[in-house]
């Protein structure tokens, strides 16, 4: 298949600039992929189509605030930095993207207006706006990397754009009241299970999940298991060429424990439904899988591409949000609801006003 059949008008009215007032509020569309059939529901009427046996599998990455502004020393110019990975712990080495990039050469220096103590030398170029920074201050190993963290804010995704004018800041204050945006975003764009830090973007399916839902999940025999699958700026980057064969994925760190392929591989032999809570995760299993559709513990990367067409070995239901035109997440819901069936899905999610987006809606994919 070509990049060019997935592309779509998408009203930018419907990215979602904020999310539900209520992790559960979102609306749920239901995909039948057999028939083509679609359902409009809301999220605590996904168990409705799970039985008692079903297992869940979800990603408990954690993002850390990735997103920081400094000035380069000299020229005061305001630079973003974002963090995407710590290279060497002792040495506080870390691999970043910087904007804008032309000013930031080897041997420049950014500071931080609100912690003095942390400094940023720059001392590799890795990509056009990718560098190596050595962070100098006088904070112990310990004490560092919770002060870095504590200059940064939630690396929202770059459709996510809010000039705060009267209009907007009305519709914030609607649902969010007299909380900081800063404040609701580092508590929202984070799922309720996140617990192993490493994502530079969040595991944005398992955003919808409540206390209340998978209390709803449990009651009803639901099962519920979790893995590890560093959410990457892969997941946002353009794919630029037309012939799909030729797209090369960023790799990402994935850790599928025993207790995890253990409950999957028991709902797989006992054919229960097993469904996929985001992308990351049906990509993480996919890599994994043998030829029988069972899992083996895994600590490693992956770097797996899915697209049309694809046979899918180990999930057989899928909860996703709605995603960009001709993105790689968009690919794989249609290498697994089909073509037709996926881009028809997304025109009936338009005419309907779905939300798009991480702090969008969602749709469940059954068969």
């Amino acid at each position: 298949m070509k990049l060019s059949q997935f592309k779509f008008e998408l009203p930018e009215s419907l990215i979602a600039q904020f999310p539900a007032s209520y992790r559960d509020e979102a609306r749920l569309m239901v995909l039948h992929r057999k028939t083509g059939e679609i359902e409009h529901k809301t999220l605590p009427e996904l168990v409705n189509y799970f039985d008692e046996g079903d297992l869940f599998v979800f990603n408990d990455s954690k993002v850390f605030p990735a997103r920081l502004w400094g000035h380069k020393e000299k020229t005061n110019a305001l630079i973003e930095v974002f963090l995407l990975r710590e290279l060497n712990h002792r040495t506080r080495y870390w691999d970043v993207l910087v904007d804008p990039a032309r000013k930031i050469r080897i041997g420049n220096k950014i500071t931080f207006d609100d912690d003095p103590a942390i400094v940023a030398e720059v001392i590799d170029n890795t990509t056009s706006r990718g560098r190596t920074f050595r962070f100098l201050t006088d904070y112990d190993n310990e004490e560092f990397v919770p002060r870095l963290y504590a200059l940064g804010s939630a690396p929202l995704p770059y459709y996510i754009r809010r000039p705060m004018d009267e209009a907007t800041q009305a519709e914030y204050e609607k649902v969010f009241h007299d909380q900081p945006v800063r404040e609701m975003d580092t508590e929202r764009y984070q799922t309720i299970f996140a617990d192993k830090i490493g994502a530079v973007a969040v595991p944005a399916s398992g955003l919808h999940f409540s206390k209340q839902l998978l209390k709803r999940m449990e009651i009803h025999g639901i099962g519920t298991t979790f893995m590890t699958s560093h959410v990457s700026l892969g997941i946002f980057k353009d794919i630029d060429v037309e012939d799909l064969t030729k797209n090369k994925m960023e790799s990402e760190q994935i850790i599928l424990p025993e207790s995890m392929t253990k409950a999957v591989n028991e709902a797989h032999e006992s054919m229960h439904r097993i469904c996929a809570v985001g992308t990351e995760i049906m990509r993480a299993m996919e890599h994994v899988a043998g030829t029988n559709g069972l899992l083996k513990p895994y600590d490693g990367w992956t770097n797996k591409f899915i697209f049309p067409p694809y046979r899918f070995s180990v999930a057989n239901s899928f909860f996703v949000n709605f995603y960009m035109p001709m993105s790689s997440q968009l690919l794989m819901v249609a290498a697994f609801a089909g073509y037709e069936e996926t881009m028809n899905a997304y025109a009936e999610a338009i005419k309907e006003g779905y939300r798009f987006g991480d702090y969008g809606d969602a749709m469940l994919i059954v068969d």
